[in-house]
């Protein structure tokens, strides 16, 4: 049996934090979130950005957070805000740009050399994912947001239970950024002491192959954490495919019978990739 996911990079759980919140900046630093989104967009009132501008700046200058990335999330190009944003942006590992619409509001945003991150929350954004992805090429684009909250609002949607009128858009932004290899996060549970109903949004997302979920609450990070790790079955299959390639006799060999079914070689880099996520080293790997 092949895994029901693809290879799941380390961006599980990435985390949104105010900036105008000190007190909660504090407790990201130890928290194991994958990554750590410092916001001083849509969480920072009008009269507050200039602080929390500072407040994320002085943050992420003196390091010390136990997330892999540490990002910055500016006011939408085009806003009074953008130009300071994107000077304060220089010292985070990457930049979160919200409302991006087009290949246009990337370039305004490429210009700080440094990664981006594009949420897709509009209905525009979404018939524009595949061309958004695809600028890929030449632009510092390694992620792709889905923002569900804006989405709702501006279509004016219901979106049913386990979100079935909202899937087909979903859908689509993991196809465009899959297509592109790009990272591609789900978006954020509001209900944040519903763990019940947070854990089955991650196995949703999960399976959907999203690479993780955008997360609002401490409380969320250890079951995005455990939702999107690789499960038994995925492990024993990675094991088993490695093993059979690594026979002496499947030097040659493209295709083999494991368990049953058909495996290319193209699925062993799948294989691997879930091993070293699982914590397994393998052969190759340096000691």
């Amino acid at each position: 049996m092949t895994p029901t996911g693809l290879i799941r990079r380390r961006r599980r759980s990435v985390l949104f934090v105010p900036g105008a919140n000190v007190r909660a900046i504090e407790k990201a630093r130890g928290l194991p979130a994958d990554v750590v989104i410092l916001d001083i967009e849509d969480s920072v009132a009008e009269g507050q950005k200039a602080q929390a501008r500072h407040n994320a700046v002085e943050a992420i200058s003196s390091g010390a957070f136990a997330a892999g990335e540490l990002l910055l999330r500016i006011n939408p190009v085009g806003s009074a805000d953008f130009a300071a944003d994107m000077e304060a942006a220089r010292v985070a590992a990457g930049i979160v740009l919200p409302k991006v619409e087009s290949v246009e509001h990337l370039a305004a945003a490429a210009t700080a050399g440094l990664p981006l991150w594009a949420m897709i929350e509009t209905p525009r954004a979404v018939l524009e994912a595949g061309s958004i992805a695809a600028a890929a090429a030449h632009l510092p684009l390694a992620a792709l947001i889905v923002g569900p909250n804006d989405l709702i609002r501006t279509t004016g949607i219901s979106p049913g239970q386990d979100r079935q009128y909202l899937l087909p858009w979903l859908m689509q932004v993991v196809l465009a950024g899959k297509a592109c290899g790009l990272t591609v996060l789900d978006g954020v549970y509001n209900a944040f002491r519903d763990q019940a109903g947070f854990a089955r949004e991650c196995a949703q997302a999960a399976q959907m192959g999203f690479d993780g979920k955008t997360l609002i609450h401490p409380s969320q990070v250890q079951p995005a954490n455990d939702a999107f790790r690789p499960g038994a079955s995925d492990i024993a299959w990675a094991e088993a495919v490695v093993a059979a390639f690594a026979a002496p006799d499947a030097a040659q060999s493209n295709v083999l019978s494991i368990d049953g079914a058909m495996v290319e070689r193209l699925h062993l880099p799948i294989a691997e990739a879930i091993l070293r996520e699982a914590g397994q080293a393998l052969p190759d790997d340096p000691a």
